[in-house]
């Protein structure tokens, strides 16, 4: 089932995948369940607001990045088994409707677990970017995954 285990990732190693196109539709729905924000939900008060029109809230951003490393780790076969968390997120830049989003990841360090020897640990930078290259997101992350069984 799994191609990518701990072994087959070094440090500096860097990937881009992904294509998510943002809607209004979905900026709506998001923000009204999640983030209900004037700036997210309303095209007057946006117009008003930093961000000039109606754009996506930045847990929105985090959420369809995740979307993009989940069908890229299913894709893969990585063996991932979750993550302890997140050191650090950035929004740089809104998110607006029409946009399309893509990822890049580095992995910045990789080490045996030491309470579970089947198991290593990668703490990876991400960044997500529009069609243009602009970068609008950055983080960092743990992540899990097997190591190859012997």
């Amino acid at each position: 089932m799994y191609k990518v285990f701990f072994e087959d990732i070094a440090v500096g190693d860097v990937q881009k995948f992904g294509s998510y196109e943002v809607t209004r539709e979905e900026i709506l729905e998001f923000a009204s369940k999640y983030d209900p924000q004037p700036f997210h939900l309303d095209d007057e008060a946006a117009k008003h607001s930093v961000f000039g029109k109606l754009c996506a809230s930045g847990w929105h951003t985090g959420a369809m990045m995740m979307r993009m490393l989940v069908d890229h780790v299913k894709a893969t076969g990585a063996a991932s088994m979750g993550s302890p968390g997140l050191d650090e997120i950035r929004w740089l830049e809104p998110v607006f409707p029409g946009e399309t989003l893509s990822v890049e990841t580095e992995v910045l360090s990789a080490r045996e677990s030491k309470s579970r020897p089947n198991i290593g640990l990668i703490k990876a930078a991400y960044k997500t970017f529009n069609q243009d290259g602009t970068l609008k997101m950055t983080a960092i992350s743990n992540y899990m995954i097997l190591r190859r069984p012997k």
